[in-house]
């Protein structure tokens, strides 16, 4: 499984990581444990502008169906084409395998999403 390194997280268990200015959005190992066998993915448009809170695609497993959202505003610059053809790719490495990329005018937003450690505890207290 890849890193964690540098994430940040949200409550509706997305994974956010800016790197080289461009915000890589996933959703997290306790989601995908949660859809499990993921069946299909419906991706974002390139060039799609989100504003927070905004759905980026949804996400289709054996059991139900779920939204993905931004934590931030930007535009869609880049998407995972492998998950149209391999969605269970998100079961096998989730934070490995973005949704998609955003290019945004204000990481700092980033800062107030949760760190690993409050993050795991956020799932904790879910349980």
């Amino acid at each position: 499984m890849s890193s964690t390194k540098g994430m940040r997280f949200t409550k509706e268990h997305e994974w956010v990581k800016c790197e080289e200015g461009k915000v890589y959005i996933g959703i997290t190992d306790y989601a995908q444990k949660e859809l499990g066998d993921i069946v299909f993915v419906e991706l974002p448009e390139v060039g799609r502008e989100l504003e927070s809170g905004d759905m980026i695609c949804t996400v289709e497993s054996v059991k139900t169906v779920s939204d993905v959202y931004t934590p931030l505003n930007g535009q869609v610059v880049e998407v995972n084409s492998g998950l149209m053809e391999n969605p269970g790719l998100i079961n096998k490495d989730p934070y490995g395998s973005f949704i998609a990329v955003l290019q945004t005018s204000d990481p700092s937003v980033l800062e107030k999403l949760m760190d690993e450690a409050a993050y795991k505890k956020f799932c904790e207290e879910e349980k």
